[in-house]
This record gives C-alpha cells, structure tokens and sequence, in this order.
C-alpha cells in the first residue's frame, strides 16, 4: 500500500490540482441549477408560455381577421415565431439574473465561489442552465402551438430556428448574469427587466414588420440586438425575414463573444461578489 500522501493533499494552497475541465463540477452546477428552477416548474417554464400565448389569442383575434397578412403571409404565422423567441430570451435572462443575485442577499454566495471550478466552468454552467430553461420554455410554447388552430410553425430552416434560438437564449443567460453580478437587491434585477429587456424585446419587431415603419424607426429597430433575434428565429419558420439573416447571425455571435469576455472578467476580478 502506497503511504506517501496524494497530488492534492501535496499542493500548495491557491495550486490548481484539476487539471482540464473539471466535468464533474460542472455537470454537478448545471444539474443544481436545472433542478431550481424545475423544482417550480409551473412558474418557471409552463406559466410564462400560458402568457405568451396570452399574446397569440389577444392579438391574432384582434387583429388576424379578415385574412390579414404580413410580408405576404397570414398575421397569426407570422407572430407565433416571434412570440416563440420572446418567451425563450425573456426566460432565460431571468434564470441567469437569479442565480448569483439571490446567493448575494441570502449570503451563502460562497457556495458559487469556493468549489473547484474555474470562472469558464461556472460561467458555462448557469449560462448552460438559463439556456435550458429558454429551451423548455420555448419547446412548451411550440409544441401548443402546434395545435392552435389557424397557425403554421412547422419549420423551414431547422439551422436557423437552433441558431438564432440558441444565440439570442445565450445572449440573454450572459445579460442576465452581468445583471446578477452587479444587482445588489432584487429591485436592481427588476429594473434592467422592466426598462432594457421587456422594451427591447416588445419592440422588436414580434408584432409587426419593420417595413411599415417611418425610417427614423426603422433604422433605431436595426440598432436594436433583440430585432436580429427575433427576425432570424422567423426565417427559420417561414423562410422570410426584414433583416439580413446572415449578417444577424454573424453580430449575435460577436455580442454572445463580447458578452462572455466580460462575465469572464467580471468574476475573475471578483467585483461585486467578494467583499
């Protein structure tokens, strides 16, 4: 039997001894924070898609008759893409805007910051988590539609519904993770949902085309992220789109980049989280 002590115990205090990924760690993260929010699962997933197809019905019976289209195909078809979209990014900027937060006010933020986890790992573990949420979301809201009557979401473009479906959900997950860094209550995480999300998001283009805007409007809808989300998930159902799906797909990707670099630097640095 070997007596001499093992690598870990051997190391220097602050000496990284996990070398790689620690998968074991992050999928141990990722099911914790799954198992959050699908512990309320009524609240978390099925409630909001109930609300957005709230949305669906108030608009396609107000405004879908008389055959009414939009880029050349009916209102109700056009809208549930979009509608699809919204509820997935709105959901997982607030599982994301959660986590951290509710660590910092309940004061046991430490388990977040003490396992054996690099910043990547756990930046990759609740992103991973709101990502999911988004999809669950997103999947129940669909699978509804399905069944509604009068709407088609069968899609055209699988690539780009996964796409833009995961690059908007991730952009979302990696907002809502700055927000819980830098919250210090959840009156905080409330505004940036009530002020920057729910607006950029409602003003989108979900329920209209921009081509019917004036082009002041139509340029400040263009300098709008959450436009491209929603535009290019709709290309990927109906195969039409008011934006350039490729050049949409190429800017989510370098916000999702640039949003990341700074999750990464924000808790390497420790700002907001270790006092």
């Amino acid at each position: 039997m070997n007596d001499r002590p093992s690598n870990w115990m051997r190391a220097e205090p602050g000496t990284a001894v996990i070398r790689g990924v620690n998968w074991g760690g992050l999928k141990t993260l990722y099911l914790k924070e799954v198992r959050r929010f699908f512990k309320v699962q009524l609240q978390t997933i099925w409630a909001p898609a109930i609300t957005t197809l709230l949305f669906l019905v108030i608009f396609t019976v107000a405004l879908g008759r008389a055959g009414r289209e939009v880029m050349g195909v009916p209102f109700a078809d056009f809208l549930a893409p979009g509608l699809i979209v919204m509820g997935m990014i709105q959901n997982a900027f607030a599982n994301a805007s959660f986590s951290l937060l509710v660590g910092k006010i309940q004061g046991n933020i430490v388990d977040y910051l003490m396992p054996p986890l690099s910043t990547g790992e756990l930046i990759a573990g609740l992103v991973g988590a709101s990502v999911t949420r988004a999809l669950l979301v997103g999947g129940a809201v669909w699978l509804i539609m399905l069944f509604y009557p009068g709407v088609d979401v069968v899609p055209s473009h699988i690539g780009a519904v996964v796409w833009f479906g995961l690059m908007g959900s991730a952009m979302l997950a990696f907002l809502g993770l700055i927000t819980s860094i830098w919250a210090e209550k959840f009156d905080h995480a409330a505004a940036v949902t009530n002020f920057v999300v729910a607006p950029l998001s409602l003003l989108s283009g979900t329920f209209y085309s921009i081509e019917s805007l004036s082009p002041v409007f139509q340029a400040v809808s263009h300098a709008n992220p959450f436009f491209y989300i929603i535009s290019g998930f709709r290309y990927g159902f109906l195969g039409i789109a008011d934006s350039p799906v490729v050049f949409g797909a190429v800017l989510l990707l370098a916000i999702n980049v640039a949003l990341g670099a700074l999750c990464y630097w924000l808790l390497r640095s420790g700002w907001k989280l270790k006092n």
